[in-house]
C-alpha cells in the first residue's frame, strides 16, 4: 500500500472521529444545560411555595389567635367591639354586603314558602329576627377579619424569629423539593437586608458553595424589613452529572475505538518503515556480498590462468585474496546470523569476570592501526578504580569493536579523527564512554539508531559499509548484561556512546 493511500485513510478516519466526538460533546453540553435549567426552575418553584406556605402559616396563626380572643370575650359576657369601617377593609365590606343580599333573598324565598301556614305579622317578625341574627353574625366575622388583617400588617415589624418556625422551614423545604423530584442534600440560611445571617442550617458555612438560590420571605413587607432565604446544594454537580450517566459508556467506547485506531495506524506506519528498511537492508546486503564474491571469482579465474601458475608471487597473491575475501564474507554472514540468533533467543552467554580497563586498553591497541591509517589519534583515560565486571567476553568485545569501528567509518573526511575511550565509577556502576569528533547524528536519527536495519541517511555515499545491524546488536548485548547504553550526538560535532554496567568488588 502506498504511503499516500495510508495518509488518506488516516485523514478520513481522523476527520470521522473528530466529527463524532464533536457531536457527542455538543450533545452532552446541551443535555447538561437542559438539566441545569430544569433543576434551577424546580428549585425556584419550591422556594416560592415555601415562602407562600410561611405566609399562610402566619395568617392562620393570627386568625386562630383572634378567634380565641373573641371567644374569650363572649364567654366573659363582654360587649363585642363595633366593626371598624376603614379604607383598609372596604373589600371585606363589599364581600359581606354581597353575602347579605344573597342571604336576604334566601330568607324571602323561605318566608314566601311558609306564608301559607302563618299570619302576616308573625312572618314579618320572624323575618326581622333572622335578618338581625345574620347581620350580627356578619359584623362579628367582619370585625374578626379586620382585626386579623391589622395584626398581620403589624407583624412585619416583628423579628423574623417570631414570625417563622425554622424547624417548619426546614420541613417545608424538604417537602417541596421532594415534590419537585429534587431528593438531594441541601443547606440554607435566612439573611436580613444587610446580608447578615439570622439563621443557618448545619454545614452552611463549611460547604464550598458555588450556586446559591434566593427567595424573598414575605415579599409584600417593606424593603427595610424584608428577609432572604438562601439555599444551596453541595452535591448539585454530581446530581446533574448522574442524570447523563447513560452517555458515559458511549463516550468510553468512542475513546477505545480512537485508541485502537491510533495504535493501528502507528503499527501500519511502523511496519511500513520496517519494510522500507528491510528493502534497504537487502539492497545493501546484496551490494556487500557481491564485492567479496566477485573478488573470490576473479582470484579463482586468475589461478586457472597458465601464466599465473608459472609465477609463485601471483599464486600467493591470488590465494591471499581468496582467503581474505572468504573471511570477510564469513564475517558478513555471521553478523546477519547474530541478529537471527537473538530473535530466536538461541544465544548462550559464557559469563566471566574480567577487568574493563584491561579489555578497553587491549581493544584500543588493536583499533589504533585503523585509526592511524586514516590520520587520526586514539586516546584512552581509564579512571575507574572498580573495573571488574561480569560479561560474556566475546560479545562484549564485539560491542566495543563495533562502537570504535563506527567512529572510523563515520569520521569527517577533512578533519583528523580524534577517538577517546574513558572509564569512571558513578555509584555502583562503571561508565564506559566511546567518543569521537566525527560527522555526528541528528536528534531525530539518534532516537532510531538502535532499531534493526536502521542506518543514518548519508545521501548517495556508498563508501560506508554495513547492514544497519551493528548498533542493534550492541543494544541487545548491553541489555542482556543488565546494563544501559545511550547516545549523545550533535550533527557536525561528534558522537558519544555511554555504557553503564554494574561492577563487582574483588
Amino acid at each position: 500500500m502506498k504511503k499516500s493511500t495510508i495518509w488518506l485513510l488516516a485523514s478520513v478516519m481522523v476527520f470521522a472521529f473528530s466529527g463524532l466526538l464533536y457531536l457527542q460533546i455538543n450533545y452532552i453540553l446541551i443535555i447538561l444545560n437542559t438539566q441545569e435549567s430544569q433543576f434551577e426552575n424546580a428549585v425556584r418553584r419550591s422556594l416560592f411555595q415555601v415562602s407562600y406556605n410561611l405566609e399562610l402559616d402566619e395568617t392562620e396563626r393570627y386568625l386562630a389567635e383572634q378567634i380565641f380572643a373573641f371567644d374569650n370575650k363572649m364567654l366573659q359576657g363582654k360587649p363585642q367591639v363595633a366593626p371598624q369601617f376603614t379604607a383598609k377593609n372596604q373589600q371585606w365590606l363589599a364581600f359581606g354586603a354581597a353575602n347579605r343580599v344573597l342571604s336576604t333573598q334566601k330568607i324571602e324565598i323561605h318566608v314566601r314558602a311558609i306564608s301559607s301556614s302563618f299570619g302576616k305579622n308573625d312572618i314579618n317578625m320572624a323575618s326581622q329576627r333572622i335578618q338581625t341574627a345574620l347581620e350580627d353574625r356578619y359584623f362579628y366575622q367582619q370585625n374578626l377579619l379586620g382585626q386579623v388583617i391589622q395584626n398581620a400588617m403589624k407583624a412585619s415589624e416583628k423579628p423574623i424569629e417570631e414570625r417563622v418556625d425554622f424547624a417548619n422551614l426546614d420541613a417545608y423545604l424538604r417537602s417541596e423539593l421532594t415534590n419537585n423530584d429534587l431528593i438531594l442534600p441541601f443547606v440554607f440560611a435566612v439573611l436580613d437586608r444587610n446580608k447578615n445571617v439570622v439563621y443557618e442550617s448545619q454545614g452552611y458555612r463549611t460547604e464550598n458553595l458555588k450556586n446559591m438560590y434566593s427567595q424573598i420571605l414575605f415579599p409584600k413587607d417593606s424593603e427595610n424589613q424584608q428577609y432572604t432565604l438562601q439555599v444551596a446544594f453541595p452535591t448539585q454537580r454530581k446530581y446533574v452529572m448522574d442524570s447523563i450517566g447513560f452517555i458515559v459508556p458511549s463516550i468510553s467506547f468512542t475513546f477505545v475505538l480512537l485508541i485502537v485506531f491510533i495504535s493501528t495506524m502507528s503499527f501500519i506506519f511502523r511496519q511500513k518503515r520496517l519494510s522500507e528498511m528491510k528493502s534497504d537492508f537487502i539492497n545493501n546486503m546484496t551490494h556487500e556480498l557481491k564485492t567479496p564474491v566477485a573478488s573470490i571469482s576473479l582470484a579463482a579465474q586468475t589461478l586457472n590462468d597458465t601464466d599465473v601458475n608459472q609465477s609463485p608471487l601471483l599464486m600467493e597473491h591470488a590465494k591471499k585474496v581468496i582467503s581474505d575475501e572468504s573471511k570477510r564474507l564469513g564475517f558478513l554472514v555471521d553478523k546477519v546470523l547474530q541478529i537471527s540468533l537473538f530473535e530466536s533467543q538461541a544465544t548462550q552467554f559464557k559469563m566471566a569476570k574480567l577487568d574493563a580497563n584491561d579489555l578497553i586498553a587491549s581493544i584500543a591497541s588493536t583499533v589504533a592501526l585503523s585509526v592511524e591509517n586514516v590520520g587520526g589519534t586514539i586516546d584512552i583515560d581509564l579512571d575507574a578504580m572498580d573495573s571488574t565486571i561480569v560479561v560474556d567476553k566475546m560479545h562484549f568485545t564485539n560491542v566495543l569493536f563495533n562502537l570504535m569501528e563506527n567512529a572510523v567509518k563515520y569520521r569527517k573526511p577533512d578533519v583528523a579523527l580524534e577517538l577517546m575511550a574513558r572509564t569512571k565509577n558513578v555509584g555502583d556502576k562503571i561508565l564506559i564512554t566511546i567518543e569521537d569528533n566525527g560527522m555526528g547524528i541528528r536528534k531525530e536519527d539518534a532516537k532510531k539508531i538502535f532499531d534493526k536495519f536502521y542506518r543514518v541517511p548519508t545521501g548517495n555515499r556508498h563508501d560506508v559499509k554495513g547492514f544497519g545491524l551493528g548498533l542493534t546488536y550492541v543494544k541487545r548485548i548491553i541489555t542482556e548484561l543488565d546494563g544501559t547504553i545511550k547516545v549523545d550526538s550533535e550533527l557536525g560535532v561528534g558522537t558519544k556512546f555511554i555504557i553503564s554496567l554494574p561492577y563487582i568488588i574483588e
